[in-house]
C-alpha cells in the first residue's frame, strides 16, 4: 500500500511538473508572439448582404462564427463597400483609393479578346491592376509579413501587371477570373501560376471537390507554415455569389426548415432547393471561418491576430440564379441591391476581433468604407501608409482611441446606367441614369430618419445639395479605362 501511495504521489508530482512546464511554455510562446507585429486575417464574402449574418438580425441563415467575431469584438453599422460590384470594390479595398481615383471602376475583361491566348488560361481574367498602384499586400510584405490571397482575385491574370504574385502575395490560391468563380465545383483552381486539377468536377451543379473547402484547407496550411512569423491572410471567398451550390451535408440542415417556392429561373445554374441551398452556402462558409479561427487558437495566435470579416458589395438582385434577397431580407432595412449605389448595394457588414486590443461586445456607427482598410491594417502592423490614399485608419475605433472621421464618402459607378453618390454626415446624395441623362439632379436622403432612401428631400436643402455637388466635382478624376462622359466635363 505504501509503495502504491508513493508511486501515485510521484506520478501526480510528475504530472504537476509537466503541466507547469507546459503552462510556462505557452506563456513564453504567447509573450514571444505578442512581441511581434500582429497577424492579420481579412475575410471578404462575395455578394453577402448587410442583413445576412445573424449579428445583423438574420433569423433564417445560421452564422454562429461570424456572430462570435462580433461578440468577441466589434460590429460596424455604417460600413460601406467601395463599389456595387466585385472587381472595383476589391481594387479600392487593396489600394486605399475610392472610386473617383481607383484604376478599376467596373467589372470587365481586357480588351484583347481577339488576340490569341494560352490555351491553359481558359478564362480571360479581369482588367489588370497596374504596377504603379500600391496594394496593402505589397506594403505588408515589405514590412516582413508572409502574404497569401485565397479565394477570388479578379484584378488581372498571371503574366499581367495584375498577377497576384506580382502584387505582393507570396501565395495565391483559387479563382483568378471572376467568371471562373461562377461555379463552385470547378475543373481546376490556381496555385500561383499552376493549375490544380479536379477530375471529379465538370462544372455542373455537383462535384467531388467544393472550392470553398479547398480555400479553408489551404488557409489552414498557410497558417501552419507561417505560425512563427507575422502573416497577412486575405480570404476573398466566392460565397455566396451564384451559382447556388453546396455539399449535401450542409444542405440537409436547411432542407425542410426553409419553405421553397416555385419561380422562373434566370441565369446561372438552377438549384432544386434554392432558398435552402443559399442559406446552406453561407452557413458552410461560416463553419469554415470557425475552423480557421480554431487553428489560430491551436497555435496560440488568437491574441495577436486581428480578424476582420466583411463583404464586397450588397446582395444580388432578386431571383437571379435562384437567390431570393427579399425572402431573406438580405439588405436589411435598406433599399437596393448589388449594382446600385443605393444603401442596399453598398452598405455591408463588418465585424472584427483582436483579443486584448478590441473590447468585446461593441457596436460602432463610425462611418467608414473599403478604402479605409489599407491604412487600418498598416497602422495595426506598424507599417507606413502611402500619402496619396483616400482612406483613414479606423484602428482607433477598434482599440478605443481617438478617431478621425471622414468629412464625406464618395462613389461613382460607370456601370448600371451610370451612378454617383456621396455620404455627408447623415445625408446621402444620389444620382442614377447618368448615361441617358447627364444632368440628372441629386436626390437627397436623411439616413438618420430614412435609411430606406424613400423620401427625397433635395428641394428642402439646397445648401446640402451644393456641398455634395462640389464634392463630386472635386473627387472625380477621368479614367481612360472606364470613361464616364457625364462626369468627364
Amino acid at each position: 500500500m505504501l509503495d502504491y501511495k508513493l508511486r501515485r504521489g510521484l506520478c501526480l508530482l510528475g504530472l504537476s511538473l509537466l503541466l507547469a512546464v507546459t503552462s510556462l511554455t505557452r506563456i513564453a510562446s504567447s509573450q514571444d508572439t505578442d512581441k511581434r507585429p500582429p497577424n492579420i486575417v481579412l475575410i471578404v464574402a462575395d455578394d453577402l448582404g448587410w442583413g445576412e449574418p445573424g449579428c445583423y438580425g438574420q433569423e433564417l441563415i445560421q452564422t454562429p462564427h461570424i456572430d462570435k467575431i462580433a461578440s468577441n469584438g466589434i460590429r460596424f453599422t455604417d460600413f460601406y463597400s467601395a463599389q456595387a460590384v466585385c472587381a472595383p470594390s476589391r481594387c479600392s479595398l487593396l489600394s486605399g483609393l475610392h472610386q473617383g481615383h481607383a484604376y478599376i471602376r467596373d467589372n470587365g475583361n481586357p480588351r484583347d479578346r481577339g488576340k490569341p491566348r494560352p490555351e491553359e488560361l481558359h478564362f480571360p481574367g479581369q482588367h489588370p491592376i497596374p504596377d504603379e498602384t500600391v496594394l496593402v499586400s505589397e506594403l505588408l510584405k515589405a514590412g516582413g509579413y508572409a502574404t497569401a490571397a485565397i479565394g477570388k482575385w479578379g484584378l488581372g491574370h498571371f503574366g499581367s501587371t495584375g498577377d497576384p504574385n506580382r502584387q505582393g502575395f507570396d501565395l495565391f490560391y483559387g479563382f483568378n477570373c471572376q467568371v471562373h468563380a461562377h461555379n463552385h465545383y470547378p475543373r481546376f483552381l490556381w496555385r500561383n501560376r499552376e493549375r490544380e486539377l479536379f477530375e471529379g468536377n465538370d462544372r455542373t451543379l455537383h462535384g467531388q471537390v467544393y472550392s470553398q473547402d479547398r480555400f479553408r484547407d489551404v488557409a489552414i496550411e498557410f497558417i501552419d507554415e507561417n505560425k512563427d512569423k507575422p502573416f497577412f491572410l486575405y480570404l476573398p471567398f466566392a460565397i455566396p455569389h451564384l451559382s447556388i451550390q453546396v455539399p449535401e451535408e450542409s444542405l440537409q440542415k436547411f432542407r425542410g426548415e426553409i419553405v421553397e417556392e416555385e419561380y422562373e429561373h434566370r441565369g446561372y445554374l438552377p438549384h432544386p432547393e434554392p432558398r435552402a441551398g443559399y442559406a446552406a452556402m453561407i452557413s458552410h462558409m461560416d463553419r469554415d471561418i470557425g475552423t480557421i479561427i480554431g487553428r489560430l487558437d491551436e497555435h496560440g495566435l488568437t491574441n495577436n491576430t486581428l480578424v476582420i470579416f466583411t463583404s464586397d458589395n450588397g446582395p444580388t438582385y432578386n431571383r437571379l440564379g435562384g437567390s431570393d434577397s427579399r425572402y431573406f431580407k438580405s439588405a436589411g432595412p435598406f433599399r437596393g441591391r448589388k449594382g446600385q449605389l443605393l444603401e442596399g448595394g453598398i452598405r455591408v457588414p463588418l465585424v472584427a476581433q483582436w483579443p486584448g486590443k478590441i473590447e468585446p461586445g461593441q457596436t460602432s456607427d463610425h462611418v467608414s468604407a473599403f478604402w479605409d482598410i489599407l491604412p487600418t491594417l498598416c497602422e495595426a502592423a506598424g507599417v507606413e501608409s502611402p500619402g496619396n490614399i483616400d482612406g483613414i485608419s479606423f484602428l482607433p475605433t477598434l482599440t478605443g482611441g481617438e478617431q478621425t472621421g471622414h468629412e464625406f464618402l464618395y462613389w461613382e459607378f460607370p456601370g448600371y446606367r451610370g451612378q454617383q453618390a456621396v455620404r455627408l454626415g447623415k445625408w446621402k446624395g444620389l444620382r442614377r441614369g447618368l448615361h441617358q441623362k447627364p444632368d440628372t439632379p441629386f436626390s437627397l436622403f436623411d439616413l438618420s430618419a430614412d435609411p430606406g432612401e424613400s423620401n427625397n428631400v433635395a428641394d428642402d436643402h439646397p445648401d446640402v445639395i451644393a456641398k455634395i455637388t462640389a464634392i463630386c466635382e472635386a473627387e472625380h478624376t477621368s479614367s481612360e479605362l472606364f470613361p464616364f462622359a457625364a462626369l468627364d466635363k
